[in-house]
């Protein structure tokens, strides 16, 4: 009773704070893992010890599933090369240069733990890069690399991991059986990924007239396909959720209805709110217990977070400036792929934000080598340098990149809207054309046509006003001052509707259908 008790107090806690951050324009992972750390040093607050296993299990799949789901598959397409240098090769050198100067600087760390350690801190965090880089409306390159980034040097980062825990345990590495071991957990990952996906779209198909099932079944397919991947096949359970993700995210493959998708977005939006907040706050609350397991100088181990620190900051700006430029160098990649702006690079190099991947591969840290062996070299003492690192690179590098972002004068550069717009006129040209055939194959009344056909001109002056510039902004004033009309109009019916309900003409249950048509033409509207 306690447990749920303390979930529904940190829960209460969570959506303060999160209000709180957006009243004070703050990206809510910041303010969350602050709160944390110090509710976790409060007197008589239980202790709260973050399993690993529930980390993997219960908060990863459901967040990488929809944000891979989310993910702009042309844009990540057009980012592969930027994406896979940072979430491939950057990962690896951070995790190698991490290892060096742990082994150098730390008394009695062996070369094995060491790159434990940098396989730990290597991968940003996808949750923390999404909500910061879009609270800060970044330009959509900039995002897009950021956010494919976080999604797959996850997978990266853990195989990697799981190598360096291999040679600890057992005396030995081996870089040709890493590689092969990385090419099979990776390809394993993806190819468990797209059957399993296949597999659901007929079920899918069978059930999309059912809204609870059919969304309750989305999120069970994340857990069940990361499991089966993690679990069964012993591959990249992160690439199985992408890859699961993506390939349902494409038209041909998706099978919501209309109703689906206006229902299940909210409540995906919900589900991976409340886990987002949770992980960040449960990170903050893990330091009391980090910290009391630790022995050796307060001075020393600040020299070892700062070292640690300062390189998994300066690996990242030294890889992205060449891994920016270098490739394109070639004229011919420079021609469909042309140097992005400095500043851009400059923003990308200062977003590495740690989080939950990186404390929970951390705990996950086996106590003892071998049952009945030695303990696990300096396994306290990696647990602290991460979460120290997590809440540098969270804290110092998420409140300074909107500094950064308003010195270098980075805006949104509108191709989004731009595309929206465009979208949107050739809808409404199609929508007209097709009108024109009804009317002259099936008969339509001409009064039907013309009443349609008014609504169609409107939106295709509308949307071409805005694709291709409204200079004096005259049309654009114009729809506003419609919207606001048909707003108030709404406004008048559903008073109306209430009225009647209050009135004993109508029942509650009548009050709510009608409502809900009323509340969907005011989303559309807006």
């Amino acid at each position: 009773m306690k447990d749920i008790e303390l979930v529904l107090g940190l829960l209460a806690v969570m959506i303060m704070l999160v209000a709180l951050a957006r009243k004070l324009q703050v990206s809510y992972p910041i303010l969350l893992v602050l709160a944390g750390l110090v509710m976790g040093f409060v007197p008589g607050l239980p202790k709260i010890e973050l399993q690993p296993e529930l980390v993997f299990i219960l908060f990863l799949p459901p967040i990488l599933q929809y944000a891979a789901y989310l993910t702009p598959t042309r844009d990540f397409r057009a980012s592969i090369r930027s994406i896979g240098l940072l979430a491939v090769g950057l990962v690896l050198a951070t995790m190698g240069a991490v290892a060096l100067v742990a082994h150098l600087i730390i008394p009695g760390l062996p070369w094995a733990a060491a790159f434990v350690l940098g396989a730990i801190v290597a991968p940003p965090d996808a949750v923390a890069a999404s909500a910061i880089a879009q609270r800060l409306q970044l330009p959509r390159r900039i995002v897009t690399v950021l956010e494919g980034e976080s999604l797959l040097n996850d997978a990266t980062a853990l195989v990697a991991y799981r190598a360096a825990l291999v040679a600890v345990t057992s005396g030995t590495f081996s870089l040709l059986e890493a590689g092969g071991n990385f090419l099979l957990a990776a390809g394993g990952g993806v190819a468990v990924g797209i059957v399993s996906g296949l597999v659901l779209i007929p079920i899918f198909r069978r059930l999309n007239n059912d809204v609870s099932v059919y969304i309750t079944l989305t999120f069970l397919s994340g857990y069940a396909t990361y499991i089966l991947a993690d679990q069964v096949f012993k591959v990249s359970g992160v690439l199985a959720v992408i890859a699961l993700g993506l390939l349902h995210s494409q038209p041909r493959f998706n099978t919501m209805t209309a109703e689906l998708r206006v229902q299940a977005f909210p409540i995906w939006d919900i589900v991976i709110f409340l886990l987002n907040g949770l992980i960040f706050i449960l990170i903050g609350l893990q330091l009391r217990s980090v910290v009391e397991r630790l022995d050796g100088e307060t001075f020393t181990l600040i020299w070892y977070a700062f070292a640690i620190c300062l390189t998994v900051i300066v690996v990242r700006i030294a890889w992205v400036f060449p891994g920016t430029y270098l490739p394109r160098l070639p004229k011919r990649t420079r021609e469909h792929d042309p140097f992005p702006p400095w500043q851009h690079a400059v923003i990308v190099a200062w977003t590495g934000m740690r989080g939950i991947v990186s404390l929970a591969s951390a705990l996950a840290i086996p106590v003892v080598i071998s049952e009945g062996g030695p303990p696990f070299p300096q396994r306290d003492l990696i647990i602290f340098l991460t979460f120290c690192v997590i809440l540098a690179t969270l804290v110092v590098q998420g409140l300074t990149l909107p500094l950064i972002i308003k010195v270098l004068k980075v805006v949104d550069d509108g191709g989004g809207e731009r595309e929206e717009d465009k979208a949107r006129l050739v809808a409404a040209r199609a929508g007209k054309d097709r009108l024109h055939q009804l009317a002259q194959n099936d008969g339509i009344s001409t009064e039907m046509v013309e009443k349609m056909g008014r609504q169609y001109e409107a939106r295709i002056r509308r949307f071409a006003a805005r694709y291709h510039g409204d200079q004096d902004g005259e049309t654009e004033a114009h729809f506003s001052q419609f919207q606001r009309l048909e707003l108030d109009l709404l406004d008048v019916e559903l008073a109306a509707v209430i009225d009647l309900r209050n009135n004993g003409v109508i029942n509650d249950e009548v009050l709510r259908r009608v409502q809900h048509d009323l509340d969907l033409e005011r989303v559309r509207i807006q």
